[in-house]
């Protein structure tokens, strides 16, 4: 035990297997060679050990708080969940099973039970840190900014060397849109914890959004360091070197691979032109859904589905979202963007005969992005909310092609908004029906980048605190030329920025120009 408390995990558990062996049913042995386990990234081996310990002693609270750990680790919630009341029933003041049942809680998405759990948690231990910093997880998850703001500060009050409170008291604080107090919070961590490689990645997002590209661009590099399990793909393991911008490109074929979301390989695939410029044979790597749209570049030689053999021959290879940091982009030298992508023109003219008579302006809506983003709550619109916000005498036509339950029933009762989700089933349907609108009116989507990258007009609603690519109090964007930009006022503040909208769209700035 006194090896295990030290970190020699292997020594301790081969002590653990020889007293097994010597006695079978030693309940200390069982228990801990299982938490041994579970440490070593076993679970499975773990809760073998830990069910046997339960049955010498059913009623010790720490072995059934262990199984509920390693239940938890194997994806068994309910279970788990379970393990840790039974713990809690044997011992009413137990704070780490109340802990570890408050997360399992988050991750059953019972975020108020949650919340309840860690506070009796901090009623049994108020100086505990760790409750704190889980309350506040819970209520930014909640939308409480204040209020987990105040747990991550009592969380610091009590443990000012909390690497992983200054990171979330930073994230927070950038929603806030208290952005120094936020780089501020996001340094302390790094100062704290050397190899933070979150703390970078979200410090390098903030110094992006405050236009530092020259800092911005070198700290992201930090995020291939990001544990796996993130919303992007881990950096593809190709046997060729990677360019830094530091190697010529004459002669050279380099592949370009994407990386995160649909948007950003939208976004960032204009950098293949710099580089055929400076002399690449440019081949990429796309997400499925858009790789018939972006084989229409004429910067690219070829482009590859992810997920398919790549071609089998080419010399360096570079991540889409590093090539700003290898090129050294600045806000004022983005690559000029007036449109860089093209519909098919087939594509068109089937649209524009599907679509009929061209009576009225034609505005196309785009209310929501990927659920699993972590700041869709923020970015996405009930369609409810946009169709009650917008002026009735336009033709709405619908540009989601995935569609929550609420939303297909705000869809089935609006007859008004014209739904063609079973007619796109890739980017460049999409981009095809675009070409036929006479403005796209979106949230920061996939749809809105498409929309841009083809050089349409484009309203993009922005959330309070926006993501980075679209800098601070502008209504405009360096990255798009037929983009504006209608930022919230106040956190949640739809109404206002549709009404915003709205006059725009029946005063003469809006209706003479469509």
């Amino acid at each position: 035990m006194t090896l295990h408390r030290s970190g020699e995990r292997a020594t301790a558990g081969a002590l653990y297997r020889r007293i097994l062996e010597l006695d079978r049913g030693n309940f200390d042995a069982l228990h801990l060679l299982g938490v041994v386990a579970a440490q070593e990234g076993d679970p499975g081996a773990a809760l073998a050990l830990m069910d046997r310990a339960t049955q010498i002693k059913p009623k010790n609270a720490a072995v059934h708080c262990n199984r509920g750990v390693a239940l938890r680790a194997l994806r068994q919630l309910d279970a788990a969940l379970t393990a840790l009341d039974t713990a809690l029933a044997l011992q009413p003041d137990y704070v780490e099973a109340q802990l570890h049942r408050g997360v399992v809680l988050c991750e059953l998405r019972r975020p108020q039970a949650a919340l309840e759990s860690f506070q009796r948690a901090l009623a049994l231990r108020p100086d505990c840190a760790e409750a704190h910093l889980r309350c506040g997880n819970v209520l930014r998850d909640m939308m409480q900014l204040d209020a987990a703001l105040a747990s991550y500060n009592a969380a610091l009050e009590i443990k000012a060397d909390y690497a992983e409170a200054c990171l979330n008291r930073g994230t927070v604080l950038r929603e806030l849109m208290q952005l120094e107090a936020a780089l501020e919070s996001y340094d302390r961590a790094i100062a704290l914890r050397a190899d933070y490689a979150e703390a970078y990645a979200n410090r390098a997002t903030l110094r992006l959004l405050l236009g530092d590209f020259a800092n911005g661009w070198r700290d992201y590099e930090w995020r291939w360091r990001i544990p796996a399990g993130s919303n992007m793909r881990q950096r593809s393991n190709w046997p060729q070197p990677p360019w830094r911008g530091d190697e010529s490109l004459a002669a050279k074929t380099i592949l370009l691979s994407c990386e995160q979301g649909l948007g950003d390989t939208l976004q960032f695939c204009r950098f293949a032109r710099v580089l055929t410029e400076l002399g690449a044979r440019v081949v990429l790597e796309v997400q499925p859904p858009l790789a018939t749209l972006l084989a229409t570049m004429d910067t690219v030689a070829q482009v590859f589905a992810y997920g398919s053999e790549p071609p089998a021959t080419f010399d360096l290879h570079c991540p889409l979202l590093s090539l700003p940091l290898a090129l050294g982009t600045r806000v004022d030298t983005i690559p000029a963007a007036p449109g860089y992508l093209h519909a098919d023109p087939h594509k068109v003219a089937l649209w524009r005969s599907k679509l009929g008579a061209h009576e009225r302006p034609r505005i196309g809506l785009s209310w929501s992005g990927n659920p699993l983003h972590s700041h869709d709550r923020y970015r996405s619109i009930p369609l409810r909310v946009m169709l009650d916000g917008l002026p009735a005498h336009f033709r709405y036509v619908s540009l989601q092609r995935d569609v929550g339950e609420e939303d297909a029933r705000t869809l089935q009762a609006r007859p008004q908004l014209l739904d063609v989700r079973s007619e796109l089933r890739d980017f460049s349907d999409t981009a095809a029906l675009c070409a036929c609108l006479d403005l796209v009116i979106s949230v920061d989507s996939a749809v809105a980048h498409l929309n841009g990258a083809l050089g349409r007009p484009t309203w993009l609603l922005l959330p309070f605190h926006p993501d980075w690519r679209w800098l601070t109090a502008r209504n405009d964007s360096p990255w798009y030329d037929s983009v504006r930009l209608f930022r919230q006022p106040r956190m949640g503040a739809w109404p206002d920025v549709l009404a915003r909208v709205s006059d725009e769209l029946v005063g003469s700035a809006g209706v003479e120009t469509l």
